[in-house]
């Protein structure tokens, strides 16, 4: 990422370059991103095809002025974190899914961040309901964050105080929100490439959740949450209290893009049918 490149990057996440790559800096740029930048699937049901690449993830998030998953969030925010001078890697993980099972394996893509000070932090724009702020990667005890309680547990048969995890390779580490795993993360540092395989299968599987729903949101500046399911556009306050109502015109749910998440679109996206078979 060249600088104009990372300018435009700051434009778009309304945040200043800083001076030097520092932790506060760091999470001014986590939060500013989460605000501005939506955790969103469209493209899948557009039939638009993701990219893993840099260059193609810049253009759809600065010039195209979209979101994106895992993979593309955060593939595009290392870049930019890489660019503003911190040591970044890339790490895989496994959603824990309902019933405390493992998802496949690249299931989700996570940062491992190091600033000036010294202090490596788990960076995470593409998780959607997630931290508002980066986690400190080597603390085990409880980290409070207006998104919740999280903490970073060595992974294990029982981590985190639930059952049927399964053992955790050496480093594997356990995010828990709320009491809660989230996903498991591996401790070796990976390229956006490895990557390419799950982000297929998300994005074209008829059993990934990604190809079953339609889903926008983003952080709210006031602490809470907006999200957009399909006609559904459900508002969380800072305090946890949810309002859901349904939108009954094309014209309403366009609007709703436009005005709440940035994203002008030329038709409402509806959820494209799949089987194994098409």
């Amino acid at each position: 990422m060249n600088p104009s490149q990372a300018d435009a990057y700051l434009r778009r996440i309304r945040a200043e370059r800083p001076q030097r790559p520092t932790g506060p800096a760091l999470r001014e740029l986590h939060l500013r991103h989460l605000q501005t930048v939506p955790f969103e699937n469209l493209s899948i049901h557009f039939g638009e095809e993701i990219v893993l690449e840099e260059e193609r993830l810049l253009v759809k998030v600065t010039g195209r002025r979209r979101g994106g998953f895992c993979y593309e969030l955060n593939g595009a925010f290392g870049a930019l974190l890489a660019a503003l001078g911190y040591e970044v890697e890339l790490l895989a993980g496994r959603v824990y899914g309902d019933e405390g099972r493992l998802g496949i394996p690249y299931d989700h893509l996570a940062l491992r961040v190091r600033t000036v000070e010294g202090d490596t932090w788990l960076a995470d724009v593409g998780f959607g309901a997630h931290s508002h702020y980066p986690l400190a990667y080597a603390e085990r005890g409880e980290q409070a964050d207006p998104g919740g309680v999280f903490r970073v547990v060595e992974a294990g048969p029982d981590a985190a105080g639930v059952r049927g995890g399964g053992s955790g390779g050496a480093g594997d580490l356990d995010v828990v929100r709320n009491g809660r795993p989230q996903y498991r993360l591996e401790a070796r540092p990976r390229v956006l490439g490895d990557f390419v395989a799950a982000a297929w299968w998300h994005s074209t599987s008829p059993v990934s959740h990604f190809t079953r729903s339609l889903v926008c949101s983003r952080a709210t500046e006031d602490g809470g949450r907006v999200t957009l399911s399909g006609r559904s556009l459900t508002t969380t306050d800072a305090d946890g209290k949810r309002g859901t109502r349904e939108l009954g015109t094309d014209e309403e749910v366009l609007a709703v893009y436009r005005e709440r998440f940035g994203i002008e679109l030329d038709c409402v996206p509806t959820v494209r049918s799949r089987s194994f078979y098409s």
